[in-house]
């Protein structure tokens, strides 16, 4: 399938490589389908890439690159609407914030994307756990 994207232009993938946010994404409930896609230029970072409306594309992160010890207890609801049988199954994402300054780059790890990999299921849930925070910065002053 060719889409359309906003960093990477034109380029060929996968249709099983597309996941599904049944009611979209906070702030894009119209929007349900996207594909995640690596970055050459930094292999910790990724896209996600809406294949409704190709300027729409997050930067994210996986959560444990940020915070070794990250821990995301989804709710029971989350469960079972991505039909997740066991931990091995999901990844997870945080979305970026990037500024001009990319010194005060933000990591949003109170609201992770979570992708059932099976079955290619997503959702962002907000996550009961104070010790996160929806700007928590990605790079630390020394």
């Amino acid at each position: 399938m060719l889409i359309n994207t906003k960093f990477l232009g034109k380029i060929e993938i996968d249709e099983k490589m597309i996941i599904d946010f049944e009611n979209g994404l906070p702030g894009f409930n119209e929007l349900h389908k996207f594909v995640v896609l690596d970055m050459e230029e930094n292999p910790s970072l990724q896209y996600m890439q809406s294949i409704e409306k190709e300027e729409i594309c997050f930067i994210v992160i996986s959560p444990f690159a940020v915070m070794e010890d990250y821990e995301a207890d989804l709710s029971e609801e989350t469960v079972q609407k991505l039909v997740i049988e066991n931990a091995e199954e999901v990844s997870l994402y945080a979305i970026l914030t990037i500024p001009e300054d990319i010194k005060e780059i933000t990591v949003n790890l109170i609201a992770p994307i979570i992708v059932n990999n099976v079955n290619n299921k997503a959702i962002q849930e907000i996550i009961n756990n104070d010790k996160y925070s929806i700007r928590h910065k990605l790079f630390r002053e020394e």
